[in-house]
């Protein structure tokens, strides 16, 4: 284990569940990641590999099959996992979301039916809020589900999701109007509907359409794609939970969730960098002597490393949060907004580092370069996070005048 980013007090079982984990990252992950990344090819072996190691029903509670860890436990086997390759992260992220809103969420009967196949992997989660025209503002979708006797029926078009094409269960957010009369806040006439497809591309049910991956700068290999629904009918009994009106604030429950995760995706990605940066100053040489010996050099390392160790504290700290059943919206858009920022900073430190060669696609700095961008994104902008942090810190510290 490395000096940065440690833990204070983790049982045995976690001790031993990161150390399996790291060992796995090290050998399996890092030296095939930056091939697979520059093919764009989806890592079927690492995703079986994970598969063998429960990382599938990480979260999922152990009476469906799953080992019934914390967020936390959680938090730090992506944070690894993110450190071999970000994408493959991304893999388990969407997965673990669609899993904790069934978990919290969803009837007795829709556990039952998708949480054992979860723990295994043999189901795979994707979760579909955005749409292509509508960014940060959830509450002005367009995407509807409409009753039609036992079955709802859906229109729409979706964007970004994460395992579109590789997932067979699909959480998807629709504006439902049954039951929420004219004038109802949009937040509270929306529904999350359970979609099951087949994995793959182009027409992968009746009414439902992946028209194929999404060419991106970064975050290769994981599948990104839209969603088209054509009159998508689905049974009356896949909404989550049983009733309408109520998906918005299970997607939000979810995406607390999925910003501590990306958060620690942050940690992970800046970890490595540290790590390719620290290395190479130590192998180049310049005016006689490793460029680790000048003092330039050793003050961007300082500070890299500390940014390393701030954004896992506050990650971790956010992971606690919400295990201990308290609200975290704050320490996880907090955890994610730094962690997000610290990530991209201590990356292009680590490529100005390597110099011309950071540059070269021969060298692992140009793929994470490409890659930390996006967690400048996912799960909200900085300036929505900034938004949710200024909101909870008003509330915290009302004026009393």
């Amino acid at each position: 284990m490395t000096r940065l980013a440690q833990t204070a007090g983790l049982n045995d079982i976690q001790q031993e569940i990161l150390s399996t984990v790291r060992d796995f990252v090290d050998k399996e992950i890092i030296p095939v990641a930056t091939q697979l990344e520059h093919r764009d090819e989806y890592p079927t072996e690492i995703v079986e590999g994970l598969k063998e190691l429960g990382l599938f029903g990480l979260m999922i509670p152990e009476e469906y099959g799953g080992l019934g860890e914390s967020l936390l436990t959680y938090a730090l086997c992506v944070e690894e996992i993110a450190r071999g390759w970000m994408s493959v992260s991304g893999i388990i992220n969407t997965h673990f979301i669609v899993a904790y809103m069934l978990k919290q969420h969803g009837t007795q009967e829709q556990k039952d039916t998708f949480l054992p196949r979860m723990a295994l992997g043999e189901v795979r989660g994707a979760f579909s809020m955005s749409e292509p025209a509508l960014g940060s503002d959830v509450s002005a979708i367009t995407s509807k589900g409409v009753r039609d006797g036992d079955e709802y029926v859906l229109n729409g078009q979706k964007m970004w999701l994460t395992n579109g094409g590789t997932s067979s269960l699909v959480a998807v957010l629709c504006r439902s109007d049954e039951g929420h009369p004219e004038g109802t806040a949009p937040h509270k006439s929306m529904t999350t509907f359970l979609v099951e497809k087949e994995p793959g591309f182009g027409e992968v049910r009746p009414g439902l359409t992946i028209p194929g991956k999404i060419d991106k700068m970064g975050y290769k290999g994981v599948d990104t794609t839209e969603l088209i629904m054509d009159g998508l009918r689905i049974p009356a009994n896949r909404a989550l939970g049983g009733t309408t009106g109520r998906g918005f604030y299970q997607m939000m429950d979810g995406v607390e969730v999925g910003r501590v995760n990306v958060a620690a995706r942050g940690c992970g990605v800046a970890q490595r960098a540290f790590e390719l940066g620290v290395s190479y100053a130590q192998q180049r040489h310049t005016f006689g002597k490793p460029i680790a010996q000048h003092q330039a050099i050793q003050f961007k390392l300082a500070e890299m490393a500390t940014k390393v160790e701030a954004a896992h504290a506050m990650m971790v700290n956010a992971a606690r949060k919400k295990d201990s059943g308290e609200r975290n919206d704050l320490e996880a858009g907090m955890a994610k907004y730094l962690a997000s920022e610290y990530c991209k900073e201590v990356v292009e430190d680590a490529f100005r580092i390597h110099g011309g060669y950071g540059f070269s696609k021969e060298y692992e700095i140009e793929r994470l370069y490409r890659e930390a961008p996006m967690l400048l994104i996912g799960e909200g902008t900085a300036e929505i996070q900034k938004m949710i942090i200024g909101r909870r810190l008003l509330e915290e510290y009302r004026f009393q005048g």
